[in-house]
């Protein structure tokens, strides 16, 4: 039914392509996955020691006296991920404090999470430190649709 909507609309199908083009762009300029991973790892920080599970209809209670732990601990990861998006520049600080947060969730908060917010976490750290901004020389040919060039010094071109 969209599909059908589409193609009576290209105005619409125009403005789909063009956020999704400005969305790719932001995407791109900053160390998006690891700022969703970081966000993933506050939720079920967040969630599993509030909430009452009962799996196979045996009801099992995840609240501990930690219960402030996990509020204080999600709440900073989630700030965390979003810091990540909006201010890449502190990047380093925030991967290693999500990293030590997520190790802290594992003996305060129900194994951090049901062990997913400690590996999101983990992996949301990881990312975070290892992302490098992109070069804006290369960034400048790719939007004016220049193919990136290769100086060869004499001599080394023939073989």
């Amino acid at each position: 039914m969209i599909h059908k909507l589409l193609r009576r609309r290209p105005e619409l199908q125009a403005a789909i392509a063009g956020a999704r083009r400005r969305f790719g762009a932001w995407r791109g300029e900053r160390p998006f996955w690891a700022g969703l991973f970081t966000l993933a790892a506050g939720v079920p920080v967040l969630y599993f020691p509030y909430v009452g599970l009962s799996p196979g209809g045996i009801p099992l209670a995840l609240s501990t006296t930690a219960g402030g732990g996990s509020l204080i601990i999600g709440i900073l990861l989630v700030v965390l991920g979003i810091t990540l998006w909006f201010h890449q520049q502190v990047r380093v600080f925030a991967g290693i404090a999500t990293m030590l947060l997520a190790l802290a969730s594992f003996p305060m908060v129900n194994f951090g999470g049901m062990l997913l917010g400690l590996l999101c976490g983990l992996v949301g750290g990881a990312l975070a430190c290892a992302w490098a901004p992109p070069d804006p020389a290369e960034s400048r040919s790719a939007a004016h649709g220049a193919p990136a060039t290769v100086a060869v010094s004499e001599g080394q071109g023939e073989r």
